[in-house]
């Protein structure tokens, strides 16, 4: 199984670059119309795919309309969560020359990631950590005051 979850952009094509210069995502698949128009995006970034599509609505989605947060006045809808199996500080630097608000500097986290935070230029916010450290519950549990449970698999 996998899930690939998507982004949305008024500009697409736009996003695509910017996400390559900033964040070394690679383009995978680029599906258009006759008027250059994306209809399918996918980039990969250390083994993960990614959509990137444009905004658009239509009875395929019931009714949903799939925006970007540039269009709904900054409000975001998800966080994208990307685990770096090193150089997060070279990475931060990397997106902020190419342009990324850092919305967090580089700092180590009570749960054991090393994260930062940037801003792309339509408003999603990308959250890339290392693991520097595990955390044992009891210790998730006093940093946040609540209680570290797992659900028992079903079966």
């Amino acid at each position: 199984m996998s899930v690939t979850p998507v982004a949305f952009y008024r500009d697409p094509i736009a996003a695509l670059k910017w996400l390559e210069a900033a964040f070394g995502f690679e383009t995978s698949v680029l599906m258009t119309d006759e008027n250059g128009r994306v209809g399918h995006a996918q980039m990969s970034f250390l083994g993960s795919d990614i959509g990137i599509g444009g905004e658009w609505e239509g009875p395929q989605l019931g009714g949903a309309r799939m925006r970007s947060p540039v269009s709904l006045d900054g409000a975001g809808s998800q966080f994208m969560r990307i685990d770096l199996p090193e150089g997060l500080d070279a990475h931060c630097e990397r997106a902020r020359a190419a342009g990324a608000t850092i919305t967090q500097e580089p700092e180590e986290q009570f749960y054991g990631a090393r994260t930062y935070r940037a801003c792309d230029p339509e408003g999603h916010i990308w959250n890339f950590s290392q693991t520097v450290r595990v955390v044992p519950p009891q210790e998730m549990t006093k940093g946040t005051g609540f209680k570290f449970d797992v659900l028992p698999k079903e079966g």
